[in-house]
């Protein structure tokens, strides 16, 4: 995420261009490696291995490397290594700036410095981000204590990232009464706990994260968009859920709906997190034991 976020400062800042921004990121990529690719590589797991655990990844909130431990396919050591191998996206993308002769190290050293002390971000904040674990990074851009606000966007950004984009990245979150967008996909749930779940945002844009979520090009509609947007929202929902049953918290999730008129989302108080997914933005909306009426 760190790489996203970095990356478009250097370009508002003006220390590289849009285009060598994009250059930068090509040279990452190749470099970054699914981790189910290394594994058949170094003939840890077969073909069929790392297929069955991408196939499970699909249903479950779990990493590549914590499946195959416990299908027995690796041991925590090789997972180990082979993260390792995979290597840290932020410094995948400065070893790209500087082998592209955009940046020096020093410059980029300083560059973050700028960026942490525009954005008021902590060392140990900095830190957090490097690592590339959400569960870290999301809470930064919260601005709350609250468990079930930071278990709730965790849980979605999450699953942005492994199920619709692997670069999505968000900004500061913030509160609001109302949110007027050109699309909304909503669902509610209660229970034990009671809380509603919405995205928003310009069709466009929605549309993209449609595409990439689904993997059909064929999405025109915009029913067809947010039809596919509010499954998104109940499978995160979904996995929510089951991850409270756990904990013996009963959440009954209502059926999605959604709104593709410029709908307004009216609520006492719902935090909004932007999020930046597909090449566009949308907002990511939580209201937690307050209802959101759409009109």
């Amino acid at each position: 995420m760190l790489d996203r976020l970095i990356g478009n400062f250097l370009v508002e800042q003006g220390f590289m261009t849009r285009t060598q921004l994009i250059e930068a990121y090509k040279l990452q990529e190749s470099n970054r490696v699914k981790l189910g690719v290394i594994a058949v590589a170094e003939k840890l797991m077969t073909i069929a291995q790392a297929e069955q655990v991408n196939t499970l990844q699909s249903t479950m909130d779990r990493k590549f490397g914590d499946i195959a431990i416990e299908k027995g396919y690796l041991t925590q050591a090789q997972v180990t290594r082979l993260l390792e191998l995979q290597g840290n996206a932020y410094l995948a993308f400065l070893q790209a700036v500087v082998d592209l002769g955009i940046l020096t190290m020093e410059k980029l050293e300083s560059a973050e410095a700028d960026y942490q002390k525009a954005h008021g971000f902590t060392e140990s904040d900095m830190a957090a981000l490097k690592t590339g674990e959400v569960d870290q990074a999301v809470p930064i851009f919260l601005g709350t204590d609250d468990p079930v606000y930071r278990a709730m966007f965790s849980m979605g950004i999450k699953n942005m990232y492994r199920l619709v984009d692997t670069h999505v990245y968000i900004g500061k979150a913030y509160t609001a009464r109302a949110i007027k967008d050109e699309v909304l996909g909503y669902q509610a749930f209660h229970g034990d706990q009671q809380a509603v779940v919405a995205i928003s945002g310009k069709y466009d844009d929605v549309r993209k994260m449609a595409i990439s979520y689904t993997k059909e090009e064929f999405i025109e509609t915009k029913e067809d968009a947010l039809d596919a947007i509010c499954e998104l929202i109940n499978c995160i929902n979904g996995l929510y859920a089951t991850e409270k049953s756990k904990q013996e918290t009963r959440i009954e999730l209502d059926p999605p709906n959604f709104s593709v008129s410029y709908a307004e989302a009216l609520s006492e108080e719902m935090m909004v997190l932007p999020v930046f997914i597909c090449g566009g933005e949308v907002k990511y909306i939580i209201a937690v034991s307050k209802d959101i009426v759409v009109g």
